[in-house]
């Protein structure tokens, strides 16, 4: 007989990673990553639409790219690893480059990368890597709030991942704890003025490279308007002979009584290119582009181009090739492969060939220090004799 009065047990407490851990997956289930600017809209107007954006998304990716990359622990660098050979080709279709590319261009496009691992039945280590579409993907959250499964829509099709197969990569986002907040997301408003500019600039030309005026009919002694006939015709001869870029500069011959009077602002009374200027200057500054190396007009924070080119590296290529690298290497070190850190090789680096040089000198000069604190602060491994 139950008893209805009798204090039910308390549930056994499940162990959790975070004491707000369940609190976090009820709050986020289901939540689109981008509500107002999806990705697809985002990746439209900022990269598909926007030279500005698309040559910042191309530039950082594709020089995080070619930076090589090295394999080692506290006791050696590698020349072969089982990281090294996975890497050099993920897949039939990619090598390390355009792997990197990907993931890298994903990151700033959405603010999250996916990285498939492919494990053979049977087999303990991966055997091909695969960067998936981030607008196709959403997390699925446990009730410790750490993702349990990753779903991959296509259409009205699902295929669900185990949180094991999958690396997620993400940037920081103050107000949500599943997803990334990605640059071109900071940079939609200047997307948006610069993309207007430009479409203003277009139709500017379309119409004769001139502002919007009017027409005014000044009948002789205080005659009526244009009859309909007359009105047609005008309209018909503005249209063909007097818009589109072809017939920019065409002289308008005017007859009975017609006046042209011309309305709205110039071009330089509302200051266009200027404004063009600092939304790409804005872009740019989201991403962290130099606006010199983009050719962007303005003041000049660096003093030369070389200058500009090492900070671009220093400050947001490197920080980004060494995050999605730290990250790979623990995801693949869960695939009981020999343990290893996977990092950007910086002596190949040519844009930081200087202040390498600098750095290797002032070690080298440094009598105080022993040959193990030395490669310890060039970031190279202990010696075998060590």
């Amino acid at each position: 007989m139950l008893d209805f009065f009798k204090k039910p047990e308390p549930p056994a407490v499940e162990a959790k990673a975070s004491a707000t851990g369940h609190v976090l997956a009820l709050a986020n289930a289901g939540r689109v990553a981008w509500s107002p600017r999806d990705t697809a809209s985002l990746t439209r107007n900022g990269f598909q639409g926007n030279p500005v954006g698309f040559r910042c998304v191309k530039l950082i990716a594709e020089a995080a790219a070619a930076v090589p990359v090295l394999c080692q622990d506290a006791e050696r660098r590698y020349d072969y690893h089982p990281f090294l050979t996975l890497l050099a080709r993920p897949n039939a279709g990619q090598a390390r480059a355009e792997l990197v590319e990907g993931l890298v261009a994903e990151i700033l496009l959405s603010g999250n990368a996916y990285l498939e691992a492919v494990l053979p039945e049977g087999a303990e280590t991966p055997a091909e890597l695969h960067v998936l579409r981030s607008d196709r993907m959403s997390l699925v959250p446990g009730s410790d709030g750490w993702a349990v499964a990753y779903d991959y829509t296509v259409g009205n099709r699902k295929h669900r991942f185990p949180a094991e197969l999958i690396c997620h990569f993400r940037t920081f986002h103050p107000s949500d704890d599943h997803y990334g907040l990605a640059p071109l997301q900071a940079a939609a408003t200047a997307i948006d003025v610069h993309n207007s500019a430009s479409r203003w600039s277009k139709a500017l030309l379309d119409n004769a490279a001139r502002p919007s005026g009017a027409i005014v009919y000044r009948g002789a002694d205080g005659a009526g308007g244009l009859t309909e006939e007359q009105f047609i015709r005008l309209q018909a001869e503005m249209e063909s002979h007097h818009t589109g870029a072809r017939n920019a500069g065409r002289p308008m011959l005017l007859d009975g009584g017609l006046d042209w009077k011309p309305m709205g602002f110039s071009p330089s009374d509302m200051e266009f290119q200027k404004t063009k200027e600092a939304a790409a200057r804005d872009i740019a500054l989201a991403f962290g582009v130099p606006p010199m190396l983009l050719g962007i007009p303005g003041d000049a924070t660096y003093a030369n181009y070389a200058e500009a080119h090492r900070a671009f590296y220093r400050l947001t290529v490197l920080p980004m090739l060494q995050r999605v690298l730290s990250t790979m290497s623990h995801f693949l070190g869960g695939f009981n492969a020999e343990p290893a850190e996977l990092r950007p090789d910086l002596d190949q680096v040519a844009a930081l060939s200087a202040e390498r040089d600098a750095q290797w000198r002032r070690v080298a000069e440094a009598d105080f220090l022993t040959a193990a604190e030395k490669r310890s602060m060039l970031g190279l491994p202990r010696l075998a004799e060590e």
